[in-house]
């Protein structure tokens, strides 16, 4: 497991260094040697065509898939080769994706609470927690709903509370606003950056939606699996 570091703005998060990822035998390439420095309490989004390689970047980052060749480093240490990438996506990592990926059978409150079986709380500290994540979100008042009842927008926000359960030192977010109308997705947006800057998460999310990602405080243009671009908004 990788220990939680202390947070140090402008601290090196990510390092990756001629990272590739290919697919198929080798037939496909996602990933092309790509170079990649990500620090502490940034909101960078990753944008680019469909088959570029964001998302596959994106489940590197959290220790969903291996590069088949190059570096990936977390606070400096090597994500492939690590003993417990489990706890590491556990303990440092908030998931957020395009299909929610909650529980139908499971309340709001409960599908909260799944991440936090992999940590010490109590029942009844599991409880307190989510719901106050909810209340952050906007949701205290939807606690004992199933998913079902819910809006796609609301589906979300669980999502997002649940993506903060073990209080993550990274957010990684897959086109959350991919299955959403434009007033939801600019509410999540606006949810995001206002959890971002009150917890001070670092925030890498992956969009197509170039609306989304002119809210980043950095944008990441990747084509071919490499980036082409990489540009820091004038207001940050």
């Amino acid at each position: 497991m990788v220990a939680a570091a202390p947070t140090i703005p402008g601290e090196l998060i990510y390092e990756a260094i001629g990272l590739k990822k290919q697919f198929d035998n080798g037939k496909v390439m996602a990933l092309r040697g790509l170079d990649l420095e990500i620090r502490q309490g940034e909101f960078v989004a990753i944008i680019g065509q469909s088959g570029c390689g964001k998302s596959t970047l994106l489940q590197m980052l959290g220790c969903l898939d291996r590069p088949s060749e190059g570096t990936l480093n977390y606070r400096g240490t090597s994500i492939p080769d690590m003993r417990d990438p489990a706890a590491y996506r556990a303990h440092q990592i908030g998931f957020v994706f395009q299909s929610f990926h909650l529980l139908p059978t499971f309340t709001v409150l409960e599908n909260v609470q799944i991440p936090m079986f992999e940590g010490k709380l109590s029942r009844s500290q599991r409880k307190a927690r989510g719901i106050e994540l909810l209340e952050s979100v906007g949701l205290g008042h939807r606690l004992s709903h199933y998913p079902s009842e819910l809006s796609g927008g609301e589906r979300q926000r669980v999502a997002i509370a649940r993506g903060l359960a073990n209080r993550p030192s990274v957010v990684l977010a897959d086109e959350p606003t991919g299955n959403l109308d434009s007033e939801s997705a600019v509410q999540i947006i606006d949810l995001l950056l206002e959890l971002h800057g009150k917890l001070g998460v670092t925030l890498v999310l992956v969009t197509h939606d170039l609306s989304v990602a002119e809210r980043a405080s950095r944008t990441i243009r990747m084509k071919d699996g490499r980036v082409i671009s990489d540009k820091v908004a004038a207001s940050h």
